[in-house]
């Protein structure tokens, strides 16, 4: 039993160096790169935001407009599928000749990859709601517009939401590609730490990223929850959705 409890030990101790030495490192990354961390963390929220301000807006009109017409329905989705199906590094490459390098490219490719959740969860939540319900706003007298923004939008509204929620996800994750033509962001560290084997570089910008995604995420999940509750839904409120309820109230 002495070797094995004798090869325990030493594997244990091991172990307890090479950790040590892990965090070590990436505690001295943190210390020594936190300004430029955080320079680039608000970069790529600068990336995120304009590209959301133009996607949004956009991809849910669009999913509102081809409701009306069942061909242009299908033109859009199809674009918005093909449009997602472009390799991000490809489309850059398409994009430079027409907007430059830098961010103009990136924003204009972010825009066109988020349109496909958009657009779709838009549609289908629409065409989702009970006919039944539309029959009886038609019955009260409201016009098509009417029904559109009092009765399909709000029981919509949940559907829409992860459209928006999936578009923001692939928004964040595809921006930081973007540094690959100079759009700057946390992908710039990405990709210094991949070209000079820096680990501590690359998990530590990762987990930023990661983190950063959760917090859009969280936010969009809160807003939503804002939104039902508007509408007059009884729904279970997290925690930061029962603050904000209260303040508006």
């Amino acid at each position: 039993m002495q070797p094995t409890t004798s090869l325990e030990a030493a594997l244990t101790a091991l172990t307890t160096v090479t950790l040590n030495s892990t965090l070590g490192s990436y505690q001295s990354f943190v210390s020594r790169y936190a300004g430029d961390l955080l320079v680039l963390t608000l970069e790529h929220i600068d990336i995120i935001a304009i590209s959301m301000l133009l996607a949004i807006p956009i991809g849910i009109s669009l999913g509102v407009l081809i409701t009306f017409n069942d061909t242009a329905a299908t033109v859009v989705l199809w674009l918005a599928g093909v449009a997602m199906t472009v390799p991000s590094i490809a489309l850059f490459g398409l994009l430079i000749p027409v907007f430059g390098i830098g961010e103009p490219p990136v924003i204009v490719s972010l825009v066109l990859y988020s349109q496909l959740p958009l657009v779709r969860n838009t549609y289908v939540g629409l065409n989702g709601v009970d006919d039944a319900v539309i029959q009886s706003g038609r019955g009260l007298g409201m016009t098509r517009i009417e029904r559109l923004r009092q009765i399909q939008v709000p029981m919509a509204l949940p559907v829409i939401m992860t459209g928006l929620r999936n578009a923001v996800v692939i928004i964040i994750g595809v921006a930081a590609i973007g540094a690959f033509v100079g759009a700057g962001g946390l992908g710039d560290f990405i990709f210094q730490g991949i070209r000079e084997r820096n680990i501590p570089m690359i998990v530590v910008t990762t987990v930023v990223l990661v983190v950063l995604t959760l917090a859009f995420d969280y936010c969009f999940a809160v807003s939503e929850q804002l939104f039902r509750l508007r509408n007059g839904e009884q729904i279970d409120k997290a925690r930061p959705t029962r603050a904000i309820w209260r303040i508006l109230s």
